[in-house]
């Protein structure tokens, strides 16, 4: 069976994307860490283990494709292949449709939709060379049905799943798998300040979903692909 030698983390500075991060390395597998901000990727690597191989990729706007071609290019370069693509970026607004609407729509679409698509389209001719790749990407509950005020938000992460599910069935004669994880309300310092008076104890941690993900990276997981997994469980 065939251990990952290299994975990119996008959003690799955020709550999950630190997370996966720190578990995959704990594994041996090397990482190409994608973010924003320099600063951050600076304290994430100094958080890994010492004998972690990373490369860091920053200042990264990933809805580009040129971007994402240059973080695949250096990944290559550094590593020799890719076998798997972990997309944590995205973001969340709520709000009514009406006249504002169109704004919050394209923003959403932006951040969640197109960076799954623009990320994946980049790594996806490296996998189809080396027929093997492991995509995960990061939906959401409201992309299987949305409440109210969540329209924009609902509709990308919908994207987010419709587009996981066609890569999945384009690339499974190549090995390659797709799947989705729609998580419950992640237990972040952020969250906790937004939602003060919430239960968290029905919270799930960062490093379970990490875990999860590190099974969806796997080869133990090759059967599993276009799925949408709910992360919604207690430990």
């Amino acid at each position: 069976m065939r251990e990952p030698t290299c994975v990119i983390v996008t959003g690799a500075g955020g709550n999950l994307g630190r997370a996966t991060a720190t578990r995959l390395a704990g594994q041996g597998v090397n990482l190409v860490c994608v973010d924003r901000t320099p600063e951050v990727l600076a304290a994430l690597v100094e958080s890994l283990p010492s004998k972690a191989k990373i490369l860091t990729f920053a200042g990264a706007d990933l809805s580009s494709p040129s971007i994402a071609q240059a973080m695949t290019e250096a990944a290559v370069d550094s590593f020799g292949g890719i076998d798997g693509l972990v997309n944590t970026v995205g973001g969340f607004a709520t709000g009514p449709v009406d006249g504002d609407a169109l704004a919050q729509f394209d923003q959403m679409m932006n951040l969640n939709a197109r960076v799954a698509l623009v990320t994946s389209v980049a790594v996806l001719p490296v996998m189809q060379s080396a027929r093997y790749g492991r995509i995960v990407h990061i939906a959401a509950g409201p992309g299987l049905k949305a409440g109210a005020n969540q329209a924009a938000y609902a509709a990308s992460k919908a994207a987010v799943l419709r587009l996981t599910e066609s890569i999945a069935a384009e690339h499974r004669g190549n090995r390659i798998t797709a799947n989705c994880i729609l998580p419950g309300t992640i237990d972040t310092p952020q969250n906790r300040a937004a939602m003060p008076n919430a239960n968290v104890a029905d919270w799930v941690s960062p490093d379970s979903i990490a875990r999860l993900i590190a099974f969806l990276i796997s080869p133990e997981a090759a059967v599993v692909t276009g799925a949408a997994i709910p992360a919604t469980g207690l430990e």
